[in-house]
């Protein structure tokens, strides 16, 4: 059977069409022919606008659930005064990193997007190189995302039975807990993955749904906790809430401090889901920049909001620490709140977390559709096809991949651990590294984005150079003091692992089987779009390029210009399109 991502891929020494100069807002075609100049044939459904691109990366941050799962660690690293001036100013470099992110996306809008990004803001020369970097990082990263979300979850779950004093093992040393821990995960997991498999045009409510139980979990803490809070042990004055120090690492004072921004950064790293589903969205070069940046914007304002919140009705960190809970909300809800009010809390967290990765395997999926349509992986062939305008089958494989992740935790938790201990880590390193490429490698070899900084670029890319190797140095720190086998930080093990297999495979792969030297020059020297793609002028030399599709997807979902998709994924093109195009240019089918 021939490989199905062979038909996924346009020829790649057709050069881009000549006399381009900007990008049409309005035409379905546009985004057709965009996709072509990065080599591809679309053939995914192109049905999401605006608000579930901006759903994907505002579920997938999910500002809430970030917050409490990072708080006891940021209390730990600094105390309070250390945790909302270390998020502060997290989020204003997260916003500039975002920006730039954005505006690359919008100059390279296509499924996989990050690992694009990477080697077309490195170039010729350099960009085959950070290409695989990039691809292998980001694969780790979601995959490894999935696993540790689903297991967040769980730990709400099972932190019910230090509420209701169940007589069983709530330590993760125990290998009876591990066990429930891991059938409980496995079975999240699947059902996720499962809702996945739904038409595109059921699964937007998806996207509706998540984002407006992130809305109710962050209102019911607003109303809710506050009074429950006032009924209990009272609020924490304002000198307690924001000037409070602690020292839970055994870390130095200095370094002590900086480990907070391990829990604040963690918060926000993941907004370029919005970019992995670019090639799903209408008007994809503003729209999916767009999604990119203001949702990272939403989730910063509404997580600096719940931290002030948490500041003032969270215990004092002593109290806070002898929970001796998995997750050390559960028991306080149930003490502000009550039994029955922790409980309806409870399941709204662990049900927003399910939908968090729910939305994390579309993002995780849609990169490794890519690194397949490119040829890259075994089977390509089969992960790449396309069923109804969706990668059904790389959802498949990173729903088996999260599965054996979480397979780590029986033998161990410190396995478990230590996997997902490099989930940010990738994605904070391959945000930088494109932020690095753009400002030496393409400072001014680029195709001029819809979505742009103007003059701000060029800063903005120096500063997330440096924010981003700052956030990864964080996160390679040790986290406990002093440091032993059991507390030891393998992040900076597993990145390096991965890096290592990165370059072998970079040097390994034949050049013509990935990310080839012409192709990417192709698109950094290309101009995107005419207004109308049929006013293209190709001047001095033929159209040589496939034409964009004219069809609709199979299952009727995907906007004009998508291509048509048979019952195995593959694209028909056809030609009424390229004729258009030809007569448009002055150039005759007999011409070529």
């Amino acid at each position: 059977m021939p490989q199905q991502h062979s038909d996924l891929i346009v020829d790649g020494d057709a050069p881009p069409p000549y006399g381009e100069e900007t990008r049409s807002n309005t035409e379905s075609h546009d985004d057709a022919a965009l996709l072509r100049t990065m080599g591809y044939k679309p053939v995914l459904h192109r049905t999401y606008s605006l608000f579930e691109n901006f759903a994907t990366t505002f579920a997938a941050l999910y500002f809430v659930g970030g917050v409490r799962v990072t708080f006891s660690t940021g209390i730990a690293a600094g105390g309070n005064l250390a945790y909302w001036t270390s998020y502060i100013v997290t989020v204003v470099f997260t916003f500039i990193t975002a920006a730039v992110i954005a505006e690359v996306c919008s100059a390279s809008p296509s499924a996989g997007s990050i690992y694009l990004w990477a080697a077309e803001a490195g170039g010729p020369r350099f960009g085959r190189l950070l290409g695989f970097i990039v691809a292998w990082w980001s694969t780790t990263a979601w995959t490894t995302f999935c696993a540790s979300n689903t297991q967040s979850a769980v730990n709400y779950m099972l932190s019910e039975l230090t509420v209701f004093n169940v007589d069983f093992p709530t330590d993760t040393s125990s290998v009876k807990f591990r066990a429930v821990q891991w059938i409980c995960t496995e079975v999240l997991l699947a059902l996720a993955a499962l809702l996945n498999f739904m038409p595109p045009r059921y699964f937007k409510w998806v996207f509706y749904l998540s984002s407006v139980v992130v809305l109710l979990d962050f209102v019911l803490n607003v109303i809710w906790l506050p009074i429950g809070v006032h009924n209990t042990w009272g609020f924490r004055t304002a000198e307690e809430a924001f000037m409070s120090t602690y020292n839970g690492t055994g870390a130095p004072p200095g370094w002590n401090w900086c480990l907070s921004y391990l829990a604040t950064a963690g918060i926000l790293i993941g907004f370029d889901a919005s970019g992995h589903v670019a090639e799903e969205t209408k008007n994809a070069s503003v729209t999916a920049a767009r999604g990119i940046f203001w949702s990272t914007v939403a989730s910063g304002i509404g997580g600096l909001a719940t931290i002030i919140l948490f500041l003032f009705c969270a215990p004092d960190p002593d109290t806070l620490f002898s929970f001796g809970s998995p997750q050390p909300f559960v028991p306080l809800y149930a003490i502000v709140l009550g039994k029955g009010g922790h409980i309806f809390m409870n399941i709204i967290c662990v049900f927003a977390l399910w939908l968090n990765t729910a939305v994390a395997i579309v993002a995780a999926s849609r990169l490794v559709f890519a690194v397949a349509r490119d040829g890259v992986l075994p089977f390509s062939g089969w992960v790449s096809r396309v069923h109804h305008g969706q990668p059904r089958n790389a959802v498949t494989v990173v729903w088996g991949v999260a599965a054996l992740i979480t397979c780590t935790l029986l033998p161990s938790d410190v396995a478990f651990t230590s996997l997902v201990s490099a989930a940010g880590v990738p994605s904070a390193a391959a945000y930088g590294l494109i932020c690095l490429g753009r400002l030496l490698c393409t400072p001014t070899r680029f195709p001029k984005p819809k979505w742009s900084l103007g003059r701000l670029s060029k800063p903005f890319q120096l500063i997330g150079v440096f924010w981003n190797g700052w956030v990864v140095a964080v996160l390679f720190s040790p986290y406990e003091f002093p440091v032993t086998g059991a507390n030891l930080n393998y992040a900076p093990i597993i990145m390096a692992a991965v890096t290592i297999f990165a370059i072998i495979s970079y040097f390994v792969m034949p050049e013509e089987a990935w990310l080839p030297r012409n192709r990417i020059s192709h698109f950094i020297d290309s101009k995107g779009v005419t207004e109308t793609v049929e006013e293209v002028d190709v001047g001095r030399r033929p159209l040589t390029s496939p034409s964009p599709p004219s069809g609709d997807a199979q299952d009727g979902n995907a906007s004009g210009g998508n291509g048509n998709v048979d019952s195995s994924g593959s694209a028909a093109v056809e030609g009424e399109s390229g004729e258009r195009r030809r007569k448009a240019a002055g150039v005759s089918s007999g011409d070529e």
